[in-house]
């Protein structure tokens, strides 16, 4: 008898995925474990085997279509010859596509009367749209008249003496008026007149592309946490000099540890001696959430959006064994192959943007954590020791906190300890 291949939900937060490719096609026969398609969940691109032995009858959905979670999506028989006339796909049916009456036509739009302005109010003239785009042309460029050019007479003579074409002098004077100071300016600079080529496209234009699943997701999720979770954040300045020295003992003896290991091996026993900031918020019943666990988060940037895959027991594992996971995890990321057990939950997450030279940023919590570490480039900078001013080396941190779980006084202290961690880096590897 005919059986329906629904969308599978294919991780926790799934609620619609795009069939990158089908592995199959129309009148395959499927085993148990086949691989049937490629799906572009809103974490990964993954592959959904098959459950059921059957054959492929009717493809519903075709490849680079979208379908919610339990949405029919293919249909299948016990036998190669059962007719499925007439059989209706069991599922969640697809939404309907909008009707005339929720798109009205543009000619039934009514005219909205503007306004009186009020008493006293400068009226402000109506805006006028773009004209259509279509044939628009542009002129062909002409050499620019010096007469034209706001330049003062004695400007306009050294450039006919020097050969300077004036239109490529910028000038300094009232309202850019060309002085004959800038000549001599761009005489020394040795600057050269250039003849660009106009542009052919018309100004404005811009084409539209339909966000990812993973991009609807995130855009979706931060969005309720930014508007929801009172987000609060303390910042703190530390010392790098010390990780610099250690990474580079851990580099003379044949070790690849980053930055980033050395701060989330500091953050899991911080969050160990701070367990209020290894929180949550349930916003379902309103409670806290005590995680039991030291679970960290790290952003990863990958093609289509952000993903965090998680190093789970963190404080219980090594400097050596921190790097190598968290090697394998990115790679894994960008490859678009990782597991949902090893994207889905997290206690605690870090976002580094230090590798862009970006000096300091906050980060919005992702929930139902309670609190996200943004971390910073290291900045070349004076700084007081001993109370003199030397140079240093300094990184900044900025915790960003769900001030329903987390008080300005517990990321305070979290991040006091995550300083003397970092500032005295041999207590990561006792």
């Amino acid at each position: 008898m005919p059986f329906t291949l629904t969308m599978p939900k294919l991780s926790p937060t799934m609620e619609e995925g795009t069939i990158v490719k089908w592995r199959v096609k129309e009148g395959d026969h499927v085993g148990a474990d086949d691989v049937l398609m490629e799906v572009a969940t809103d974490k990964a691109t993954v592959e959904h085997n098959a459950i059921d032995e059957g054959y492929v009858r009717k493809i519903l959905i075709p490849d680079g279509g979208s379908a919610r979670v339990n949405q029919p999506i293919a249909i299948f028989t016990e036998t190669a010859d059962e007719s499925i006339e007439g059989y209706e796909p069991e599922g969640e049916a697809p939404p309907p596509p909008p009707t005339e009456e929720e798109v009205p036509a543009e000619e039934e739009k009514e005219e909205v009367p503007a306004a009186a302005p009020a008493a006293g109010a400068i009226e402000q003239p109506a805006f006028a749209p773009l004209p259509p785009l279509e044939g628009y042309t542009f002129e062909e460029p002409t050499k620019p008249i010096l007469g034209r050019i706001p330049s003062s007479p004695l400007a306009r003579k050294l450039a006919q003496e020097k050969g300077i074409d004036i239109a490529s002098i910028k000038g300094s004077g009232p309202r850019g008026r060309i002085m004959s100071r800038d000549l001599e300016t761009g005489a020394q600079k040795g600057l050269v007149s250039f003849h660009h080529e106009q542009p052919t496209i018309a100004p404005g234009s811009y084409e539209e592309e339909p966000l990812t699943q993973m991009r609807k997701v995130i855009g979706r999720r931060l969005q309720e946490s930014k508007t929801f979770i009172p987000h609060f954040y303390v910042a703190q300045e530390i010392d790098a000099e010390p990780m610099i020295a250690i990474r580079e003992q851990f580099k003379a003896g044949g070790l690849r540890v980053t930055f980033n290991d050395l701060i989330l091996r500091a953050t899991a026993l911080t969050l160990k001696k701070h367990p209020e900031v290894n929180s949550g918020f349930n916003t379902v019943n309103s409670t806290l959430i005590r995680y039991k666990t030291i679970d960290i988060a790290i952003a990863v940037s990958i093609p289509d959006g952000l993903i965090t895959p998680i190093v789970r027991h963190a404080d219980y594992k090594n400097l050596e064994e921190i790097s190598s996971e968290v090697r394998t995890l990115a790679k894994k990321a960008r490859d678009g192959k990782l597991a949902p057990e090893e994207y889905t939950g997290g206690s605690f997450t870090i976002s580094n943007l230090g590798m862009f030279g970006v000096r300091d940023f906050i980060a919005v919590i992702n929930p139902p954590q309670a609190a996200i570490l943004a971390i910073g480039g290291i900045q070349e900078k004076a700084v007081v020791k001993n109370g003199q001013v030397a140079p240093g080396k300094t990184m900044a941190f900025t915790l960003a906190s769900d001030h329903r779980v987390v008080d300005g006084a517990d990321a305070a202290r979290f991040l006091g300890t995550l300083q003397i961690f970092l500032e005295n880096p041999s207590l990561l590897v006792v």
